[in-house]
């Protein structure tokens, strides 16, 4: 475990021939090959294709740089030291700076127009060349500009050859786009803080937990046409897409649906973040002067405080006296197909399926429990908190390794993780298992340097768990200075390897894209509505439609919220256990609107927002009328079916209520839908394998989607 513990931790490793190879924190500098030319080491005959990768000046703070768990997209010379090259290692042994060759970078002072950083390269299905992330200049002292990471492609691999680079056009320009990969159609994919739908006066956009400025979600850019759209839409941000075997794009995502804790600070006296409303997101919002959160409900440390504080005259939002509070904070495998449609978790894993423990949702119902990794729901043996950086196995389809690491003090490193998640998978298969030692997940901070110094390495198995073989480079060293621009510093020594990947050509996956169930489907005919003619009212007005078979219906394994459920004034209900029933009235849907402001702060950016979940008011969502229920609401039909229109592009979450409006099963996730998509969820919590009465899928023609095709066609709509 000490020796653990002194290497340090694995990121941004890559599967390569029969070993995996990595980048490994070793703990101490060192390496030969002055001056940025690396010697040989005893394994760089050993593997059989060329290898990409890149050198990064060692960041010592780890909040919101470039190696941060989140933060990380920003180009700010503090938080991205220029100094760094994109580099292409042959089995051979030889070394190429591709920077160098296609006349980008200089040396000593990291200062002007063609000082760079570089990150995350992506090689394309046919091999011959890669997208990566740049960012062009560098201040002298006290200079402060506007800089922006953008995509390149680089050509130009085979021995011989020279590097040629050129910028990938109609890209977002005003933006950093960063984590950058190809589509199966020529399209590319990126990580962009290109703010939603566009609107430059809501950016930055502010995360969900620390309130410093976030990536907006994954986009996709045809380069020769400069066709443009969100794929998601992520309040607190999306990280390094993939598109694997299966053509799914595999990337991890940050979920933290809390209320704003800066803002519980402020209404507790402890904080003093000015946190705000604006009247809306338009450019003329003006502060509401209040700080009001709808939903989820209240955070538990608000919830522990309130309790412990019985006389405090502050606001107590009226939450019932039964609710835990909620708490969550995590990085998830998620998946999308190459249109957009269908976000979800990775296999519809979850919190049940992978984290170590999960709060229950009420107090007051014996049925309702707090989750246990090793409880008597989990089928999964190893706890996971996070999933980064994620690669498929190359030898192994549908295998993919990650990072399980804590968000502070490990410049995103922490223990490699696997988990086999072919598509034909039911969550309760999707295992994960430890490859390296769990010790190695956790931080090793030694001020004031970072104790990680970043080095290609074969993962090579020892024993029960694997370990760091010999480097691949003799080290890549460098002397420069550079300015953070109002203070100078200076490198003297290794550079950090990161972000490698292996130059082949693979076979092109095949392109995903959305269907509607059978279902669905019937009911559309039912009703004389052809699918395109829907899907394209949809499209004219950027909507989506959302149908759930029986919201009564929930996995077995989630026993957090209230688990038996009735529609109430009907006979549907699904009762897993003796105990409280439940009865639900309304599907409340919420839309995340960039209203949250702050006044205060040291890490706040004038103009930033963050999202907050409002009740859905999207004008063009034309839903029956629901006389009784609560704002933002659909009724729950008799079958326990719901309907409902809901912007596209737009970060998404909902509620089931009793019939007076008060929350009883809450959406614990953010979900974004495409423009003209029809997303059918079987269940208001899916199944893996049985609801939690021991029934299978729900395959009931939806009465809620007869009922809102009826509303549009009366209306004159289709």
């Amino acid at each position: 475990m000490v020796v653990a513990r002194q290497l340090g931790s694995i990121q941004r490793w890559l599967a390569a021939a029969s070993a995996l190879l990595l980048t490994w924190s070793c703990g101490g500098g060192g390496g030969s090959g002055g001056g940025g030319v690396p010697g040989p080491s005893g394994e760089a005959g050993s593997f059989t294709n060329p290898l990409l990768f890149v050198t990064q000046v060692p960041v010592t703070d780890d909040f919101g740089n470039i190696a941060s768990t989140f933060g990380s997209h920003l180009a700010h010379p503090a938080l991205a030291p220029r100094g760094g090259d994109l580099h292409l290692l042959y089995p051979s042994g030889t070394l190429r700076n591709l920077t160098r060759e296609a006349g980008y970078g200089v040396d000593g002072v990291q200062a002007g127009p063609n000082a760079i950083a570089v990150r995350e390269p992506s090689v394309h299905w046919s091999g011959n060349k890669a997208v990566f992330s740049m960012v062009l200049g560098g201040p002298f002292g006290g200079q402060e500009l506007d800089w922006y990471w953008q995509l390149y492609e680089v050509t130009g691999f085979g021995e011989g050859q020279t590097a040629s680079i050129t910028k990938v056009p109609n890209q977002p320009l005003d933006a950093n786009n960063v984590s950058p990969c190809y589509a199966s159609d020529g399209r590319i994919l990126f990580v962009s803080d290109r703010p939603r739908a566009g609107q430059s006066h809501l950016s930055p956009q502010l995360d969900e937990y620390e309130e410093i400025p976030t990536n907006t979600g994954i986009w996709s850019l045809d380069p020769t046409s400069g066709e443009l759209f969100q794929m998601n839409h992520s309040p607190s941000g999306s990280f390094a897409p993939i598109v694997d075997s299966f053509g799914r794009v595999v990337f991890t995502r940050w979920d933290h649906l809390e209320r704003d804790q800066q803002a519980d600070e402020d209404n507790m006296g402890f904080g003093s973040f000015g946190t705000f409303n604006y009247t809306g997101e338009g450019p003329g919002a003006v502060s509401a002067g209040n700080n009001e959160e709808v939903f989820p409900e209240p955070n538990k440390r608000w919830v522990d405080f309130i309790n412990a504080n019985p006389g405090f005259s502050g606001d107590l939002r009226g939450y019932r006296a039964n609710l835990v509070g909620n708490r969550q904070n995590h990085f998830f495998p998620w998946t999308l197909n190459q249109d957009g449609t269908e976000e979800e978790t990775l296999n519809h894993i979850g919190r049940q399926e992978l984290h170590t423990f999960a709060l229950r949702s009420v107090n007051d119902d014996f049925n309702v429990r707090d989750h246990f990794q090793f409880g008597p729901d989990v089928a999964n043996g190893t706890p996971v908190q996070s999933f980064l950086q994620i690669s498929e196995d190359p030898m192994d389809r549908g295998t993919y390794f990650g990072i399980d690491s804590v968000e502070f003090g490990t410049h995103a490193a922490g223990q490699v993780i696997r988990i086999r998640a072919r598509p034909s998978r039911n969550a309760n298969e999707v295992q994960a298992f430890a490859v390296t030692h769990p010790d190695t997940r956790g931080p090793t901070a030694q001020a004031p340097v970072s104790r990680y110094d970043f080095r290609l390495k074969y993962l090579i198995q020892n024993g029960t768990y694997s370990a760091a073989g010999a480097p691949l480079t003799g080290g890549i060293e460098k002397s420069l200075d550079y300015w953070t621009p109002y203070a100078q510093r200076h490198h003297e020594g290794p550079l950090w390897e990161l972000d490698v990947v292996e130059v082949r050509s693979r076979a092109t996956p095949p392109l995903t894209e959305g269907e509607v169930p059978a279902p669905e489907l019937q009911v559309l005919s039912d009703e004389g509505i052809a699918l395109q003619d829907l899907v394209q009212y949809l499209k004219d007005r950027d909507l989506a439609l959302i149908v759930s078979r029986d919201v009564t219906s929930r996995d077995a394994n989630d026993h957090q919220q209230p688990f038996n459920l009735r529609v109430a004034g009907s006979a549907t209900e699904t009762l897993g256990e003796p105990g409280t029933i439940y009865d639900v009235a309304h599907m409340q849907l919420y839309q995340g609107d960039l209203i949250r402001g702050l006044t205060n702060g040291p890490f706040i950016s004038a103009g930033g927002r963050r999202v907050l979940a409002q009740p859905l008011h999207d004008a063009a969502a034309n839903n029956p009328p629901n006389p009784g229920g609560p704002p933002g609401s659909v009724p729950i039909a008799p079958d326990g079916s719901m309907a409902a229109l809901v912007p596209a592009r737009r970060a998404m979450t909902w509620q089931l209520t009793d019939g007076s409006g008060e929350g009883v099963v809450r959406e614990r996730y953010w979900v974004t839908f495409q423009p003209g998509e029809i997303r059918s969820c079987t269940s208001c919590h899916g199944l893996n394998e049985q609801d939690q009465a021991g029934g299978g899928t729900p395959a009931n023609l939806p009465q809620a989607l007869g009922t809102l095709l009826q509303h549009l066609k009366n209306e004159g709509e289709i």
